[in-house]
């Protein structure tokens, strides 16, 4: 049985991608700060059955997170699918004209840092097996320049480069990386539902057809300013 560790798992995208993955045979490691979330993900994967455990760690603190993933490691025995997805809060964001170097600090050591130390803790064991996906979702700004989301838009883009650097060393060796960028609102009964955002990241996942896409997949960037 393969497990999937999500880091950043709330109430929203998190348990839609651990319902997703956990009704295609998946063991799910839920991976974030808030206790109180973590036990409401359990009780919802456990009504349907899916075997999980959860892990709480600020993954602003990078040991603590470390330790959170090396717990599930030896939890579950491995970790097959990494898959990547803080939520990302909009009072963090800062315009361009208002971007400062501790604006982009602050969400590098939320987001770009804790994804380079995710995937050191999971890729060798990938690597050695041959097999195994790590997954980024980043918001749209990662792609296209928003100027509302000055220094999220550097801090995403440098998210999104990495990934690509992943993606082209690692098609080789049978580790899939691949990058799902969201341009809507992430909410129930919108074009951002995460069910459907968690559908297309499995048809991404299972067929690995490609690296990345946008969701939705009717996405104008030229009505983004």
């Amino acid at each position: 049985m393969k497990t999937i560790a999500i880091v950043g798992a709330g109430p929203g995208l998190g348990l839609s991608l651990a319902k997703k993955f956990g009704k295609h045979g998946f063991r799910v490691a839920a991976i974030a700060r808030n206790p109180e979330k973590l036990a409401m993900i359990e009780s919802e994967l456990q009504k349907l059955n899916i075997q999980t455990q959860s892990f709480v760690a600020d993954i602003t603190d990078l040991a603590a997170l470390k330790q959170a993933i090396q717990s599930a490691k030896k939890v579950f025995g491995s970790i097959d699918v990494l898959e990547f997805s803080p939520y990302a809060k909009g009072d963090q964001f800062t315009d361009v004209l208002g971007t400062t170097p501790q604006s982009v600090l602050d969400l590098m050591n939320s987001y770009l840092l804790p994804a380079v130390l995710s995937v050191n803790e999971v890729l060798p064991d990938m690597i050695n097996s041959g097999s195994g996906a790590v997954l980024f979702t980043t918001g749209i700004s990662a792609m296209f320049p928003l100027t509302f989301a000055g220094n999220a838009g550097i801090v995403g883009a440098g998210i999104r480069n990495y990934a690509t650097n992943l993606h082209n060393e690692l098609k080789e060796k049978g580790v899939y990386v691949g990058h799902l960028s969201i341009g809507t609102m992430i909410q129930l009964g919108t074009a951002g539902d995460p069910d459907a955002i968690a559908n297309a990241w499995y048809k991404l996942y299972e067929r690995k057809e490609c690296f990345e896409q946008i969701f939705p997949p009717d996405f104008d960037p030229t009505t983004i300013s």
